[in-house]
C-alpha cells in the first residue's frame, strides 16, 4: 500500500504520525485493510500515555515510514523486548532478546 510519499507501507513497518487528535505516534503496522486505506497500529511511543500498547487505525495518508536502524542499543531492545512481551509476539520476543545477548556478550 503507498501512502502519500509514494513509500511501500507492509505489515511489520515501524512508522510514525500524527493522530486526528493532533497526538505524535510511533509504532509498527499491525495489519493493513486495503478497502479503507488505513493501517493499524501497534503504538509504541505517543505523546497520549494511554495509547501506548493498543492498537490502532489511521489513515495512511496520516503515517510515514521511518527507515529502519540496523544497530539498537540496549535500552532501545530492552524497550522492545516489552512490547513484545505484551503484544504476545513470542517470535519478536527470541529475536530480540538473542540480540540483546550478542550485544552483551560484544561488550564482556
Amino acid at each position: 500500500m503507498l501512502n502519500d510519499k509514494k513509500t511501500i507501507l507492509k505489515i511489520s513497518d515501524w512508522v510514525k504520525g500524527i493522530s486526528r487528535h493532533g497526538e505524535l505516534i510511533i509504532g509498527f503496522i499491525d495489519s493493513i485493510n486495503l478497502d479503507q486505506e488505513a493501517v493499524y497500529l501497534i503504538v509504541a511511543e505517543s505523546d497520549n500515555e494511554e495509547l501506548i500498547g493498543k492498537t490502532i487505525p489511521m489513515s495512511i495518508k496520516q503515517v510515514e515510514s521511518i527507515p529502519q536502524n540496523d544497530t539498537k542499543d540496549v535500552a532501545q531492545l530492552e524497550f522492545l523486548i516489552d512490547l513484545a512481551l505484551s503484544t504476545g509476539d513470542e517470535a519478536w520476543f527470541h529475536e530480540l532478546t538473542a540480540e540483546l545477548n550478542l550485544k552483551k556478550q560484544a561488550v564482556n
